[in-house]
């Protein structure tokens, strides 16, 4: 059970750090609402410590810690680590999952970068696909089909956020893009960084990234009705908020280095009614190819981890790698 104190400092996370998802979460019901608050907020909280912080090093070891401490039964002495940690005991949350958050965050700390759109798939189905798997063990959806589409709304949001933040990571030295539509488009990619414009090189890649994510946001809406009725709102809120981002995007030309796209009050209000509309006729549970799709392969052990298929061998041998590099370079810093 999450204490009220910390139910309320989460929600106060949200409302400031994700507006998006603070407006989907509105038409979830409560039993569900206030666990994924507590979810969204621990992972926003560290996210933003990666992100922003000058110690990103530090920052992912420091999130490996609290993981090890929220396993133990001894989170940290903080609101988002003590709901988050009610949260996997109330709801038995397969470590694989937040895991996969922490090596998607490692990842970033080391400055990875990747040369394909399987590349950009696996950091995806780490920091944002996991999510989606972790919303579906609170809603006590366990069923691998309904797991594979919510991994693929998940990535359809990150495919959509690395879209329209093109110029904000760029000036910040990061690229998410596919190196090699880069360099098929002949965008040079460090004088690019150097001086980021929105090139139509560029703009062709944005243009084509956000294909990717139509495309998966329609196989994850097969996926809806497997969830409970209280739910299917909530779930078709945050696909149409997060593909509203993607239509800003659109409308400036594909632009998201000379403008950060935005969507209004007034568009997420729209979207929210639109949701509960089509959540209304989401009566049976289809029974074709999209729904019985296989995962994407980038996201599949998200999958078999959130249905118990696979056995919990603790800490993958890539994730204790990428987190031994950076405790190298820790101890480096502190040297």
């Amino acid at each position: 059970m999450i204490a009220a104190a910390d139910m309320e400092a989460c929600r106060a996370a949200i409302r400031t750090g994700s507006l998006s998802f603070h407006a989907a979460s509105r038409l979830l019901p409560v039993a569900v609402r206030d666990p994924a608050l507590a979810l969204y907020a621990f992972c926003r909280l560290a996210d933003d410590a990666v992100d922003e912080g000058d110690d990103k090093t530090g920052a992912v070891l420091r999130l490996r810690d609290r993981l090890d401490r929220v396993y133990a039964g001894r989170p940290v002495n903080a609101a988002a680590d003590r709901a988050f940690a009610a949260v996997v005991e109330g709801f038995e949350m397969p470590r694989a999952l937040p895991d996969a958050l922490l090596e998607g965050m490692a990842w970033d700390a080391v400055g990875r970068r990747y040369d394909d759109l399987s590349g950009v798939l696996a950091y995806s189905a780490r920091v944002a696909a996991a999510v989606g798997a972790m919303m579906c063990v609170l809603m006590r959806v366990r069923e691998a089909d309904a797991l594979a589409r919510a991994c693929d709304l998940g990535l359809a949001m990150q495919l959509t956020n690395i879209a329209r933040d093109v110029g904000e990571d760029a000036r910040a030295g990061r690229v998410y893009l596919p190196l090699s539509w880069l360099e098929e488009e002949g965008v040079a990619l460090a004088p690019w960084l150097a001086d980021p414009v929105a090139d139509p090189g560029v703009r062709r890649v944005v243009k084509r990234l956000l294909a990717q994510a139509a495309r998966l946001y329609q196989r994850s809406e097969a996926g809806v009705a497997a969830l409970p009725v209280g739910c299917r709102p909530g779930i078709f809120a945050a696909r149409l908020i997060y593909d509203g981002i993607g239509g800003a995007v659109r409308r400036t030309g594909w632009d998201s280095v000379g403008a950060r796209a935005r969507t209004t009050k007034v568009q997420k209000i729209g979207w929210l009614g639109l949701a509960m509309a089509r959540s209304a006729v989401v009566t049976v549970m289809p029974r074709d190819a999209v729904l019985h799709a296989p995962p994407v392969p980038e996201a599949a052990f998200l999958v078999q981890a959130a249905a118990r298929a696979a056995p919990n061998r603790g800490r993958s041998d890539a994730l204790l790698g990428v987190l031994a590099q950076l405790e190298a370079r820790d101890r480096g810093v502190s040297a």
